[in-house]
């Protein structure tokens, strides 16, 4: 990739071709080589020079993202980071686009596309620094044609753009990154009342969507209540979690605040919200709440994970999966170290291969696996 990620922006509206542009180009360690009103003219460019990441926008004239989304990955794989409205047509487009090979999603500002917020600066540069590092394979057009076959009709979501605070135009402060303890204090684990329920605990970005498809589609439906955090931006995690529901034997569905953990359930975070596991009497539910980026996320792998150590202890199973950067690796030591088995992703079978080898590094992993041998592995343990 040379010293800089090259990044080709590719929208129809040249106020948000010009706003990409301006943030991505102030990180130091990304340069835009170029952008394009349609994807015929990124093609044009590509033929040129090749980028090592594309934003795209999935709609657009002449010629649809979706397509070109499938044109680049059966002929010339490269990263593509989809930028995608809030919308109802919006967020399931995108959630296709993931099944057809993009890296990363990310939310259009829901306000002027010229002022971005702090934190989507934060959430746009480290998207396409992670899809730079994503590992890509070609795609047979027989698969896209299996996917399609595959997903049935989904129920229409109505998600409605959420006003964020405005911040001054121009180069935005670095925020501090912040550990799980702006969210959640570090519990005492000889608190954790013993019990025989078992809870798996799952965190996953990059790559994550499909892996865990691919674990979820092939469960029993009697499987230990899952609590799982994927990073995936706010107005998507609905049409996420109705996908999975479709494919899965078990319950699947974006977590509420106070939705009850139990088998054959899976709850999936919602966007923009931070998720903890804790205990009612012999029950488990969920915490849904605000609060900073942690590890520069939110939700935050290591919130849930410190909430699992806190209120379920040697209780848990913690499993983490394929994604850029260390979030989840101090909340699976601490996992780790109240008895909990835990499960890390190989490095073969990762998209990137970051968190789960950070936790593996911090000596959190009792089993490394690949990712076709894990829901065998958490069907022995979560009996």
């Amino acid at each position: 990739m040379g010293n800089k990620i090259r990044v080709l922006v590719v929208d129809d509206s040249a106020v948000v071709r010009q706003s990409l542009s301006s943030i991505l180009e102030k990180d130091p360690e990304i340069e835009v080589m170029g952008t394009a009103a349609d994807p015929i003219i990124a093609v044009k460019k590509i033929m040129k020079e090749v980028p090592d990441v594309i934003t795209l926008d999935v709609e657009m004239p002449r010629m649809d993202g979706l397509t070109f989304l499938r044109k680049i990955m059966a002929q010339h794989p490269i990263p593509v980071v989809v930028i995608s409205s809030l919308t109802t047509e919006g967020t399931e487009v995108a959630m296709k686009a993931l099944e057809y090979g993009a890296s990363e999603i990310i939310g259009k500002p829901s306000m002027n596309p010229d002022v971005f917020f702090q934190e989507s600066h934060i959430m746009l540069c480290d998207v396409v620094k992670a899809a730079a590092m994503s590992k890509l394979k070609r795609k047979n057009p027989e698969e896209f044609k299996q996917q399609d076959e595959s997903t049935a009709p989904k129920p229409a979501v109505k998600v409605e753009p959420v006003k964020k605070p405005v911040v001054a135009a121009g180069m935005p402060s670095v925020a501090p990154k912040y550990t799980a303890d702006v969210v959640i204090e570090k519990g005492n684990t000889n608190d954790v009342i013993v019990s025989t329920e078992k809870v798996i605990v799952l965190g996953a970005s990059t790559g994550g969507t499909e892996a865990i498809r691919v674990l979820l589609k092939t469960m029993p439906a009697d499987m230990p209540g899952i609590v799982i955090v994927q990073h995936m931006p706010e107005g998507f995690t609905k049409s996420f979690s109705n996908s999975l529901n479709q494919i899965s034997k078990l319950d699947v569905k974006e977590a509420e605040n106070g939705d009850k953990v139990i088998r054959g359930r899976v709850l999936i975070a919602p966007g923009n919200k931070h998720m903890l596991l804790k205990r009612v009497g012999k029950e488990y539910i969920v915490e849904v709440k605000e609060g900073p980026l942690v590890n520069r996320h939110r939700p935050s792998v290591d919130v849930l994970f410190r909430s699992a150590a806190r209120y379920a202890g040697r209780n848990a199973i913690g499993v983490i999966l394929t994604g850029m950067g260390n979030d989840g690796a101090k909340g699976m030591q601490e996992l780790h170290d109240t008895g909990a088995y835990t499960i890390g992703q190989d490095e073969a079978s990762c998209v990137v291969y970051g968190m789960p080898k950070e936790a593996f590094k911090a000596g959190a992993i009792d089993k490394v696996l690949p990712l076709n041998k894990i829901t065998e592995h958490l069907v022995q343990v979560g009996q």
